[in-house]
């Protein structure tokens, strides 16, 4: 008999064709703002120490650019991004600051290799939050990023709010960002709130008006902000905002581990981001801020490569990728096979087997049944537990055979 070829394994998107209709830029660069806007969680302080160590690991893997804080905060925060700067790490420390010369000026304290200028935009703020008219907005911009660059500082700009900001008004300060100096211009999601066709409509608009390098920060109110960031990048965008776990203010921000597993994986575009440290750092930053990390979070979760159900199990067994599409070493993450009401009897006698028992099948169908029932009253149980289970029913099957005879 002819064995037939193996299946060629794609577990990815089988529509190549397709793909190709979506246009990333040849450069992107992740800039992580877990130190800055994660820390914006409600309840969430890092100590210094902590920050200084998410920074290395975040270096250590290949994140290009970090965004260690925010310098007006604090004297200790101030100090803590100038560790950070000065401890010879590869990547680019970014730092915001507001469209005051205080702020400029401590970022220029911290040794920062950028520094992210901002100011809300959509006229909702501008009326209840700023109390200013957009000339007024427009002069700020001109003014600070001038004494940015008078001061040796290398500027971006970036609006809050933008989508929800008239497109004329946007238009005005891009072009005005882009001819005082600004190294690079963003666009920030800041209530999570477009959908991927504004985000699309805004960056490819842009594009039109200045030939600068764009970035996007995206909130995630709406569960879109992953969505918008692949759309921000097909239409132009070449920097991307992330956070670890996708923590931030609200509902958080576009996951770290969500957006580079995407490019990388389904997109095969290389980040130059090793991926396996990716629970790793997962888990840091949720023993760091006290907060469990969900069970099903993408990639990163304790639930994200555990399998129960036998049909699963069982085409687990002949190959990893019919219910994987990413290893879970690829990510740092452990492979676990559950024992319970949803076990098939395949996986208990492979089991059972590699512990040295030889079970006949009508034996192998009560041990199933009375696992799932035991499955059913406490949820799951150990491979050490059913080994003892069915050690134990050995015994009584033994004693019951003696007692027989």
């Amino acid at each position: 008999m002819i064995e037939p070829e193996p299946v060629m394994v794609s577990p990815y998107n089988t529509l190549p064709n397709v793909l190709k209709e979506f246009h990333l830029p040849e450069t992107i660069t992740i800039y992580d703002s877990t130190l800055r806007d994660g820390e914006q969680m409600p309840g969430v302080c890092f100590t210094p120490e902590q920050k200084l160590q998410l920074a290395c690991k975040l270096d250590a893997m290949g994140v290009p650019e970090i965004e260690a804080g925010f310098p007006a905060v604090s004297k200790t925060e101030q100090s803590t991004i100038k560790t950070i700067a000065n401890e010879g790490l590869k990547a680019k420390i970014l730092v915001l600051s507001r469209l005051k010369q205080e702020d400029i000026d401590a970022a220029r304290a911290v040794d920062a290799d950028l520094v992210l200028l901002f100011i809300a935009s959509s006229p909702l703020h501008l009326q209840y939050k700023l109390h200013r008219s957009e000339h007024e907005i427009k002069q700020l911009v001109q003014e600070s990023i001038e004494y940015a660059l008078d001061h040796g500082i290398t500027p971006s700009f970036s609006t809050e709010d933008s989508t929800r900001t008239p497109l004329p008004f946007l238009e005005e300060l891009v072009t005005l960002a882009y001819e005082v100096g600004a190294e690079r211009i963003g666009f920030t999601d800041t209530l999570g709130c477009a959908t991927p066709q504004t985000i699309d409509h805004i960056f490819r608009h842009m594009r039109r008006i200045v030939p600068t390098p764009f970035s996007a920060h995206l909130h995630n109110d709406f569960g879109l902000a992953l969505a918008n960031a692949l759309a921000a990048l097909n239409a132009g965008a070449t920097h991307l905002c992330t956070t670890i776990n996708g923590w931030g203010e609200r509902a958080g921000n576009v996951p770290l581990e969500q957006l580079v597993m995407t490019i990388q994986t389904l997109y095969d575009v290389s980040l130059g981001i090793d991926t396996s440290q990716l629970t790793e750092l997962s888990k840091m930053v949720a023993e760091f801020t006290h907060l469990p990390l969900s069970k099903m979070q993408p990639f990163t979760g304790e639930n994200v490569f555990s399998h129960e159900s036998g049909i699963h199990v069982a085409a687990m067994i002949q190959h990893p990728r019919t219910y994987e599409a990413v290893a879970p070493e690829h990510v740092g993450n452990t492979r676990h096979f559950i024992i319970g009401k949803h076990t098939g009897k395949h996986f208990i006698q492979q089991i059972l087997r590699s512990n040295g028992y030889q079970i006949e099948e009508e034996q192998l169908s009560e041990i199933t049944s009375q696992i799932k029932q035991i499955g059913e009253q406490r949820g799951s149980l150990s491979e050490e537990e059913l080994l003892e289970f069915v050690h134990q029913m050995m015994l009584t099957e033994e004693k019951d055979a003696k007692n027989l005879s």
